[in-house]
């Protein structure tokens, strides 16, 4: 029962080219989560900014959330797991700091005009958008043919085929 959970985790008909998705959103979320680290003002400094109480703890809770699952999707081990914490992360990005510049000036000020309302918002929150509907792609479509998911997949059912062909909900290798 738990390798036929497993295996429906890890199956996947996303194309190959899924490894662009992933690899890029795992870029993105590899290289935030060590900025968090590696410059204050991108990490406690930022959160104490919009407004959390233990801005060190949660900087260095998502920083390794961000680092842990955006290296995941680079290699695509369990990727549709690994897209969870990251979409939580992406809903909370934008609520607390994006959704803000509808109702007027944000917890972080933008730079230049538009400073606030429909096209502030648009604008500032483009990134987090882009990257919150690319791992709930990630979620539904797996992580493709070129990654470890696959691989691991591939592994278990070798020799096992009789053991994953159960009818209409036949696994196939």
């Amino acid at each position: 029962m738990l390798k036929k959970r497993l295996a429906q985790l890890l199956a996947s008909n996303a194309p190959a080219a899924t490894l662009l998705v992933r690899a890029t959103v795992g870029f993105v979320f590899l290289t935030s989560g060590i900025v968090k680290f590696a410059f204050e003002n991108q990490g406690e400094g930022r959160f104490a900014k919009l407004g959390f109480h233990a801005a060190e703890a949660t900087a260095y809770f998502v920083g390794t959330v961000e680092i842990v699952a955006g290296a995941m999707l680079l290699f695509g081990l369990l990727t549709r797991l690994a897209a969870i914490p990251l979409v939580i992360n992406m809903a909370v990005a934008i609520v607390t700091s994006k959704l803000p510049l509808l109702f007027g000036p944000g917890p972080e000020p933008v730079a230049a005009a538009p400073k606030v309302g429909i096209w502030a918002f648009a604008y500032v929150a483009r990134l987090d958008v882009t990257m919150l509907l690319l791992l709930l792609f990630l979620a539904v479509a797996g992580a493709g043919a070129y990654s470890f998911d696959a691989w691991f997949l591939r592994r278990m059912r070798t020799g096992t085929e009789r053991i994953w062909s159960t009818g209409e909900n036949a696994i196939y290798g």
